[in-house]
C-alpha cells in the first residue's frame, strides 16, 4: 500500500495528493491519502476553519500569520495518532509520499518502530521549500520536485487529466480569476480593471458575501463552504453561484471541478500557488501572477516566468493586456508536457 500524506489547510498540496492516488489507482496500485487534520481535535479545527475565513479577508493578515505559523502536530490527539500508526502497521504501508512537512515527525515516529523500512518521498509542489518543510526531522526520504527553482527545470509531474489541452482557438475571451484554496490574494480587486479591457470572467468566490449579479460577464464559482477536506478525502464540492439561487455543489471525477474552468480559460490571473502551476501546465494555460503569499510563491512565479510560462500582472497590463503574450505562453506550455510521471515513477516500483 502507498500512503498519501497531505495538510487541509492548503489545497494547493492535498489536491495534488488526490490526483498522485487516482493516478495511481488507474494503474492498480492500491493507495490511501490521509489529512494531518483529521488528528485534530474539534477546537483546533474550529480555529483553523476561522483562520481560512480571516486570512481571505485580509491578505496581509495571512502573510503575517505564515511567518508565525505553528507546527500542527503539536495539538494532534494521541489517540488518533496512536489509531493511524497501527493502521499503517496492519495495512503493511510499504511506500509514504509526503506533501506536507507536517507530517515528518509522525512518520518518523512510525519508522522508529519498524523492522522492514518503508521508502518515504517527500513530494515538493511548490519550486523551493514550501513552510512546512524548513523544520521538518531528516527521514532520509527522497525529494521530488514538481517544479525547481534553482535548476529551473519540471523534474516531475502528476497528471490532472489525461485529456489533451483545449486548443488556443476553440478558448473563449474568459479568464480565470482566483486566490486559491483559501481565496487569498488582491484577485478581487483585479475583476473591475479586467472587465473595462473587454474580458468575460470566471471567478472563484470563497464566501457567498464575494458573489454579484451585478455584472453578466461575470461567472461566479465556490467550493462549498461547509466542507473542509478533514471531513472527507474526495475533491472540494464545487458549482456556479448566483445570489438568490441554491447553488448545486458537485465533485469532480478524476480531478477537481475548477479545473475545468481552467482548461477552458486564456489565462488564469492568479497568485503563484503551486497547486495552480499544476493546473497550468496540464490544461496548458498561461498564468498571469498577482502578488505572491510568501517567498515561496515568488520563486514559483519567477520560474513560471523564465520558462515563458506566465508573466507578471504587472507587466501584462503594460503591455495594454495584450493577448499575443498569452499564445505565447500557450505553446511553450504545449512544448513542456513531456515531463516524467510522477505516478508512473511509483507504479512500476510497486
Amino acid at each position: 500500500m502507498i500512503e498519501i500524506l497531505t495538510s487541509g489547510v492548503a489545497l494547493g498540496v492535498h489536491v495534488p495528493g488526490l490526483l498522485l492516488a487516482d493516478r495511481l489507482r488507474e494503474q492498480g496500485v492500491d493507495a490511501t491519502v490521509s489529512v494531518l487534520e483529521r488528528l485534530l481535535p474539534r477546537d483546533k479545527l474550529r480555529t483553523t476553519a476561522g483562520m481560512k475565513v480571516a486570512f481571505h479577508r485580509d491578505f496581509r493578515l495571512a502573510r503575517a500569520g505564515q511567518r508565525v505559523a505553528s507546527d500542527p502536530v503539536a495539538a494532534v490527539d494521541p489517540s488518533a495518532v496512536s489509531s493511524l500508526l497501527e493502521r499503517w502497521r496492519t495495512g503493511q504501508v510499504r511506500q509514504f509520499v509526503v506533501f506536507s512537512g507536517f507530517w515528518l515527525r509522525l512518520v518518523e515516529r512510525y519508522l522508529s518502530t519498524c523492522s522492514v523500512r518503508p521508502r518515504v518521498d517527500v513530494c515538493h509542489v511548490d519550486s523551493v521549500l514550501s513552510p512546512s518543510f524548513r523544520r521538518a526531522p531528516d527521514v532520509g526520504a527522497r525529494p521530488i520536485w514538481l517544479a525547481h527553482a534553482d535548476s529551473g527545470r519540471l523534474p516531475y509531474s502528476i497528471p490532472v487529466t489525461r485529456r489533451p489541452p483545449l486548443p488556443w482557438r476553440d478558448r473563449a475571451d474568459r479568464l480565470l480569476v482566483h486566490g486559491g484554496g483559501w481565496g487569498m490574494g488582491t484577485y478581487r480587486g483585479e475583476v473591475g480593471g479586467l472587465r473595462a479591457q473587454g474580458f468575460e470572467l470566471d471567478v472563484v468566490a470563497y464566501e457567498p458575501a464575494d458573489v454579484s449579479d451585478e455584472d453578466g460577464g461575470v461567472r461566479y464559482h465556490m467550493m462549498d463552504p461547509d466542507w473542509h477536506p478533514w471531513l472527507d478525502v474526495g475533491y472540494p464540492p464545487f458549482g456556479e453561484v448566483t445570489p438568490g439561487t441554491a447553488p448545486e455543489f458537485r465533485r469532480g471525477s478524476g480531478h477537481h471541478g475548477s479545473f475545468d474552468l481552467c482548461r477552458e480559460a486564456l489565462a488564469v490571473v492568479s497568485k503563484p500557488g503551486g497547486g495552480t502551476l499544476l493546473d497550468s501546465l496540464w490544461s496548458a494555460t498561461p498564468m498571469v501572477f498577482l502578488d505572491p503569499f510568501g517567498d515561496h510563491e515568488r520563486r514559483n512565479a519567477d520560474l513560471w516566468c523564465g520558462l515563458g510560462f506566465g508573466l507578471l500582472f504587472a507587466d501584462w497590463k503594460a503591455s495594454g493586456f495584450d493577448v499575443g503574450l498569452l499564445g505565447e505562453a500557450h505553446e511553450a506550455l504545449l512544448a513542456a508536457r513531456d515531463v516524467p510521471d510522477y505516478s508512473r515513477v511509483l507504479a512500476e516500483a510497486s
